[in-house]
């Protein structure tokens, strides 16, 4: 063959190769910005957990400047969901293999999901995220086939019998003896479509010990849910992710997550 076409050839296979680098470079640049879903979150809470049927965990929190995640404060000991965690109804896409998620199943939700409002039962406290002053009248839903699945109502809006059969009064220190349990916390917003028998009122609050699990929610020191409360920013639009160490392991890339020095 002539050097002419020689080199005429050796010109395209370098450019075909340019062009393969630079989609590999686009797709690992998609893959770096993360799911959809939680594109635009810049604040992280991360509870990472053992496995799949452990009742404890380790939470960070994070920041994200740029591409980049930077852990904010040391890790702290957190408390699931009495029979561990199973993938919720979140951010994230559907996934087949581990449990899912169930009504009356004792595990918390895992994946990822937004933060929604914080609770308590102070009149106000300090926190940027919309707050729920929390009033005895006040239920959240937890019954299946409900209009109100999922939703905390409260009955001088929506009536008595709308949140009958309800195990979940939000004002427990006035209903139950005084539990402080809901003293402050926030939604994680697992279900928020509120499809039936998937789950409901899982929420982020103050634990009764460092031993008590859960029903299925993520309980944490009195100290430390004020901190995040008063850190947290709507505008930052921040995210709860709840996750098994191999399950974190395996979509830590693909979901742009942050590295972990060590695992809980």
């Amino acid at each position: 063959m002539p050097p002419f076409h020689r080199h005429s050839g050796f010109r395209r296979l370098l450019a075909c190769s340019f062009a393969i680098v630079a989609l590999v470079g686009s797709a690992m640049s998609l893959a770096a910005e993360g799911n959809a879903g939680w594109r635009d979150a810049r604040q992280m809470v991360l509870v990472v957990i053992p496995d799949w049927n452990t009742d404890h965990g380790v939470l960070r929190t994070y920041e994200r400047k740029g591409n980049t995640w930077h852990e904010v404060a040391s890790a702290q000991a957190v408390t699931i969901g009495h029979a561990g965690a199973a993938w919720g109804l979140g951010l994230h896409d559907a996934q087949a293999q581990g449990p899912q998620k169930q009504e009356g199943d004792g595990r918390s939700a895992a994946g990822v999901y937004r933060i929604g409002e914080a609770f308590g039962y102070a009149a106000k406290t300090d926190t940027q995220l919309p707050y729920r002053a929390l009033q005895m009248s006040d239920y959240c839903m937890d019954v299946s086939g409900s209009p109100y699945y999922n939703r905390i109502v409260d009955t001088r809006q929506v009536g008595e019998q709308a949140v009958a059969g309800s195990s979940e009064p939000m004002r427990r220190d006035l209903l139950l003896n005084g539990d402080q349990l809901y003293k402050v916390g926030f939604v994680i917003e697992h279900n928020a479509q509120g499809r039936e028998k998937a789950g409901s009122c899982i929420f982020a609050h103050v634990w009764k010990s460092p031993t008590d699990a859960t029903a299925g929610c993520t309980a944490m020191p009195e100290s430390l849910m004020r901190q995040l409360l008063a850190w947290l920013k709507p505008e930052d639009h921040p995210v709860f992710v709840l996750l098994p160490q191999n399950e974190y392991a395996r979509s830590q890339l693909a979901w742009h997550l942050p590295g972990l020095d060590h695992q809980p």
